[in-house]
């Protein structure tokens, strides 16, 4: 080894010992005759001294030093200075002073500071990711993501579960998004995908009999991308036999548990239960943040009988009046309220109605359209004090109503400041839930039919299979999801395990007999070996690992991340490939082709200018 320990190691034991130490420059202060910096590795900052009276050469040397330099020093720890400790670091105590130095590479001027407190343009950082990987915040992330996954490989070990690596290049199958796809050489004009999860592999490790798997595992989405996704991602990927809803459940519960005590020091509280109508009355999303309250209020008994015609042609049709309440913003200017009425209309709403508690009554456009009756019973059924803010939303979709309230409760928890600051340790902010008894069918009426809410291999309560062909709203499906502070974590589900059942269902998502032989044929015919009844959920590493970190985008706590374009700043990919490379896949770039003709286009048009040209 060059080095006898670890920079951010040291303490005041470590005084009159002699250490040989490597790691980066991360700043130089020459003082007077004596220079400091600060040598920083993985493991921290420590203080070196260098003093041409211990060392005029390394002195010498050290004048030369720039920041990010890599260097090796050999010297003695000693105690600092009366007055000179600096309590804001573990090795504050104590400083080397050094008798040796090696440069052993050199650096130029870094694009930007490897400080905590520069401000970078993300761009920036991802162009230059080894750099701005040496920054203290990135270090934590990176070092807390494998403690996290190691927590999570040591609970399930001792749960008895057995880690089975599945394929990357498999068969295109429809489970919610694009998939990626692979030429195959040998098999010109076929392709394979690579996995959008593990989902059917792991369900046929069931059938072999294997009882319980788990797998971290990487996944790859052709969609787009926002703050908690990736083309390319980590997921915790588990499956067990012979289970219920409850039993996934509880064993999942028990793992977030375990690693949260493990890594970060705190006792959960057991889980919140919501069913998913329960969810999306009360917050407008099937992912709520319970940090804070701001529950939506329905209001169709205060306005059962209103000749307020916004409200009285949606409440016939169906549809919902709801409102959201913003304690103590009742004054907001006019021009904040038109904004917030933009808002809900570029999420969908035809308007927005809004309502300021004041001394002398309600504020509002509509107020002389309300009855005495109605502006009592919007007071009592909001709980709305002097000083309020009473925002209502009406319309004969109840998706858009939530969508709309739901997306206005978190942007303005988070503009007035009711978002808590994080604290790790605090067991009130880690905020999870379970979101049960979920749909099984969504409407897609861009397409006109209906589409799975989760994935097609899930299983039916049994007391809605009824309605499979008849009415496929009222059918619920066995899978649940689990939140934490308004993000979804992960998805999961009891299985279907029977053949004719899982053809049934394919069939009301009008998937016909020829199209299941063809795409699923291998998993039907393994349903008719004994499959048992299995269940699992897939928890998003990327995702736990950003809420435990306290960060807002998954990309901070992943090593090389895409941007929101899924391309690499830092290797430009995605990247063109040689027309030799496309002749051995059998394919041509369509848009390479007609990227040519544009430039042969455009040099022909020149070419002309220059030919008229005087």
């Amino acid at each position: 080894m060059l080095r006898s320990h670890r920079c951010g190691d040291l303490r005041a034991d470590h005084a009159g010992t002699p250490v040989t130490l490597c790691g980066w420059v991360h700043t130089r202060r020459d003082h007077g005759g004596v220079i400091f910096i600060d040598l920083r590795d993985v493991a921290g900052l420590v203080q070196i001294v260098f003093n041409p009276e211990i060392s005029r050469g390394s002195y010498e040397i050290a004048e030369s030093l720039r920041s990010e330099f890599c260097i090796s020093i050999a010297g003695e720890v000693r105690a600092r200075p009366s007055g000179t400790v600096n309590d804001k670091i573990p090795t504050g105590a104590i400083e080397v002073a050094a008798g040796e130095i090696e440069i052993l590479s050199r650096s130029d001027t870094p694009p930007f500071q490897i400080d905590e407190h520069a401000d970078v343009d993300e761009m920036l950082r991802l162009r230059y990711r080894y750099l701005d990987l040496r920054r203290d915040r990135m270090q934590r992330n990176l070092q807390m993501r494998h403690r996290i996954v190691s927590a999570i490989r040591r609970f399930y070990d001792s749960e008895g579960f057995t880690e089975v690596e599945t394929p990357m290049l498999t068969r295109a199958t429809p489970e919610g998004a694009r998939d990626y796809l692979v030429p195959a050489r040998l098999h010109p004009g076929s392709f394979y995908a690579l996995p959008q999860s593990p989902q059917l592999f792991k369900q046929l490790l069931m059938v072999s009999g294997l009882d319980r798997y788990y797998q971290i595992v990487r996944c790859f989405r052709d969609e787009d991308l926002r703050a908690d996704r990736q083309p390319d991602f980590t997921q915790l990927d588990v499956e067990m036999s012979f289970v219920e809803v409850e039993d996934v459940l509880e064993s999942t519960e028990r793992m977030f548990k375990s690693v949260w005590r493990e890594v970060l020091g705190v006792e959960l509280a057991d889980f919140v239960r919501l069913p998913f109508g329960e969810s999306m009355d009360r917050f407008g999303t099937d992912k709520p943040d319970l940090r804070y309250g701001m529950e939506l209020v329905d209001l169709a008994d205060v306005f059962a009988s209103t000749e307020v015609k916004v409200f009285r042609s949606v409440l016939d049709d169906g549809g919902l009046v709801k409102a959201l309440i913003v304690e103590g913003r009742g004054g907001l200017a006019r021009k904040e309220l038109d904004a917030l009425v933009d808002q809900a209309k570029s999420l969908g709403a035809r308007g927005l109605v809004w309502i300021g508690v004041t001394p002398d009554g309600l504020k509002s456009p509509l107020d002389k359209f309300f009855t005495g009756d109605e502006r009592a019973g919007l007071l009592k059924a909001t709980g709305a004090g002097v000083g309020d803010l009473v925002l209502i939303v009406a319309d004969a979709s109840h998706s858009i109503v939530h969508k709309v309230l739901g997306n206005l409760r978190i942007r303005l928890a988070e503009r007035f400041g009711l978002v808590p600051e994080y604290d790790p340790g605090d067991p009130d902010y880690w905020r999870f839930a379970w979101i049960v008894d979920f749909p099984w069918f969504e409407r897609n009426e861009e397409e006109d039919r209906w589409d799975p809410i989760h994935h097609p291999f899930t299983g039916v309560v049994e007391e809605t299979v009824e309605y499979l062909e008849t009415d496929p709203a009222r059918v619920i499906s066995k899978s649940y999801d689990i939140t934490l502070n308004g993000w979804e974590l992960a998805s999961g589900s009891i299985r279907i395990h029977d053949a004719d059942m899982q053809s049934r269902v394919f069939r009301a998502l009008g998937i016909d007999e020829a199209e299941q032989r063809e795409k699923f044929g291998f998993l039907l015919d393994a349903f008719k070996f004994g499959p048992p009844p299995h269940g699992g959920i897939a928890p998003g590493i990327d995702r736990i690992v950003a809420l435990a970190a306290g960060e807002s985008n998954i990309r901070e706590v992943i090593a090389f991340p895409k941007t929101q374009t899924a391309s690499d700043p830092l290797t430009g990919a995605p990247a063109p490939v040689s027309d030799e490379q496309l002749d051995a896949l059998f394919l041509r770039s369509v848009a390479g082709k007609e990227s040519e003709r544009e430039s042969s286009r455009q040099t022909g048009t020149a070419a002309q200018r220059k030919s008229e040209s005087p």
